[in-house]
């Protein structure tokens, strides 16, 4: 009898406990996902992200100069919302070959939400370099947010795009190094874009010459069969060990649980398992 009774005591002690690291774990989750929101939300109101950069106000090359403006999404006018749309249809239009009807009205209504940032790329009519108000073309534009991946504070580049005649000047390059900055100065974890497979000189240039890599959150790390990759560019330890797949095609063991245990129930995850470390 007092070997049973124990017995129900010990069962009892250690039920409680369990309880209370699981409370405790959650509440440590909540607190955290707490702060992530308010990073978001700070970078997300921020009215000019290229205000911390002027020296990402202009880019010049031998014949060549624009200009960089912010703007945000609910705050188009409509000739710059066409502008904008062409130059996107332009450019993408055969690599989605017959998705893009679906597609192009996707990003449409995209564009033009609150939550969209741009970075307008301006240059000077007639080959000016004195940049004039009303006197300026739009030859370029890059739509980021800031969101959440896998737990993760990220900017998200949803569009880069650039008019033909002023692409390979270096200009891509100067634009992602100005959204890497942004990113960091908003405590991003990293910053996560999405390529089509059939555009592989973009595929090229963020792989080869931006040095990204194929995150674990691509449809391709999923085992589904899309017609596009997510990359991704992490700047903390964390971040890359979830988000980042090795050069081999492999993941790190923190992403493989954390895809396993966010499709079980709460309750049934491990409390031994960390998102950094392994088991």
């Amino acid at each position: 009898m007092e070997s049973s009774a124990l017995s129900t005591t010990l069962q009892d002690i250690n039920g409680s406990n369990l309880s209370r690291q699981r409370k405790t774990k959650r509440k440590e989750i909540v607190e955290k996902r707490k702060a992530i929101n308010e990073l978001i939300k700070a970078a997300s109101v921020e009215n000019d992200h290229l205000a911390s950069f002027p020296a990402f106000r202009q880019f010049d090359r031998t014949g060549f100069s624009v200009y960089l403006e912010s703007g945000s999404g609910d705050k188009l006018s409509s000739s710059l919302k066409r502008e904008l749309q062409k130059l996107v249809k332009d450019n993408m239009e055969r690599h989605y070959g017959h998705e893009w009807a679906t597609e192009e009205k996707v990003k449409r209504r995209e564009m033009v939400t609150p939550e969209a940032r741009y970075i307008f790329v301006y240059e000077a009519a007639n080959n000016n370099r004195k940049f004039i108000e009303n006197e300026m073309i739009l030859v370029g534009f890059v739509h980021y947010r800031f969101t959440l991946e896998e737990e993760f504070p990220v900017l998200y580049v949803y569009e880069i795009q650039l008019q033909s005649r002023v692409q390979g000047k270096g200009l891509g390059k100067f634009l992602m190094q100005l959204i890497e900055c942004i990113a960091r100065k908003s405590c991003m974890s990293a910053v996560v874009l999405t390529v089509q497979k059939a555009n592989e000189a973009a595929m090229d240039f963020y792989k080869t010459k931006l040095r990204y890599n194929i995150s674990s959150i691509s449809p391709s790390m999923m085992g589904v069969d899309k017609n596009y990759e997510i990359l991704c560019k992490a700047f903390d330890s964390e971040a890359e060990a979830i988000l980042q797949v090795y050069q081999d095609g492999s993941i790190t063991m923190a992403a493989w649980q954390l895809q396993t245990y966010t499709r079980m129930p709460a309750d049934m995850v491990p409390l031994s398992w960390d998102t950094t470390d392994g088991f």
